[in-house]
């Protein structure tokens, strides 16, 4: 797979995992998510760090993951563990590192370098480990675009942390996601015009199936790639709706038919079944074709 292929790979849904527990990392890939977010931050006690790490090591360097993604979410750079984290991932090989509370590019960069430093370290392949910001305060949305754009050949997206962002922006949950809205809107305005992919905050209720359901569609209308999860039961109803459905294929697949075959007959605008159709609607018709082949569901010609 290509590193352009690899930054755009599909990542509905990013399911994170204690890394210290090695019975849940073992066989993670069976609940078949789109990536895996391996945990050595919030989830690992600080006095099991150290554990924490090891038992990533040992995932990393023996489980077959099915071709699942597999991120780790280090410790903030206000800690004493991040370099280690960045060290343990590179050298187990993992897809891809997860920067906690980023506020700033040069966030980015300080991880970069010490990726850099791991990969020439344990002869990994340079540029292979990709990274990720996770926004959890008022100072990381607002640097968003910079953050995004701070290491464009690594950096596969952004994501918005709910429970800190909602912490530092002293508000509280409220199940329309109205004290959300202005931190998911910005962040992703940012991820869209640096052409990165964008993920939304966890929903902990895992017992709310509707409540769940509702904040994905929300998530889907405003324009996310995927979502941050902390349960295997919460990834069908994701994939359910970030997947094309088979009325949005087949109504993308007339749209790029008819704007091709007009555009042949130098017809600019037209109108197809009563509404009026320019080159301007190809684009999001190809997104959606080409999100149904990414998740299984496409088996036209286009």
């Amino acid at each position: 797979m290509t590193q352009e292929k690899r930054l755009r790979r599909l990542r509905r849904s990013m399911m994170f995992l204690n890394a210290q527990r090695p019975a849940l990392l073992k066989d993670a890939y069976i609940y078949k998510p789109d990536s895996l977010l391996l945990d050595l931050e919030d989830a690992v006690a600080e006095n099991q760090k150290d554990a924490a790490r090891f038992s990533l090591y040992n995932a990393l360097k023996t489980v077959d993951y099915r071709g699942v993604e597999r991120i780790v979410r280090i410790n903030g750079l206000d800690t004493p563990h991040w370099q280690e984290d960045i060290r343990v991932a590179v050298a187990g090989g993992a897809d891809g590192i997860r920067i906690a509370k980023c506020e700033t590019a040069q966030d980015v960069q300080t991880v970069v370098k010490h990726i850099e430093m791991a990969e020439e370290e344990f002869g990994a392949e340079k540029g292979f480990t990709l990274v990720m910001a996770a926004l959890e305060s008022p100072l990381g949305i607002l640097n968003a675009f910079d953050i995004c754009k701070a290491c464009p050949e690594r950096m596969l997206g952004v994501a918005i942390s709910g429970g800190d962002y909602r912490k530092s922006m002293q508000a509280s949950y409220n199940p329309g996601g109205i004290e959300m809205l202005g931190g998911r809107a910005n962040m992703l305005i940012a991820a869209r015009a640096a052409g990165v992919q964008c993920f939304d905050t966890v929903f902990t209720d895992v017992d709310d199936e509707e409540g769940f359901r509702q904040e994905v569609i929300q998530n889907k209308q405003m324009g996310f790639d995927g979502k941050s999860l902390i349960s295997p039961k919460q990834i069908a109803i994701v994939h359910e709706i970030f997947t094309p459905s088979e009325k949005e294929i087949r109504t993308a697949e007339r749209i790029v038919r008819a704007v091709r075959e007009q555009a042949a007959q130098g017809i600019g605008v037209f109108t197809l079944d009563g509404k009026m159709l320019d080159i301007a609607f190809v684009p999001g018709a190809e997104r959606t074709i080409e999100l149904a082949k990414a998740s299984g569901v496409y088996e036209g010609d286009l």
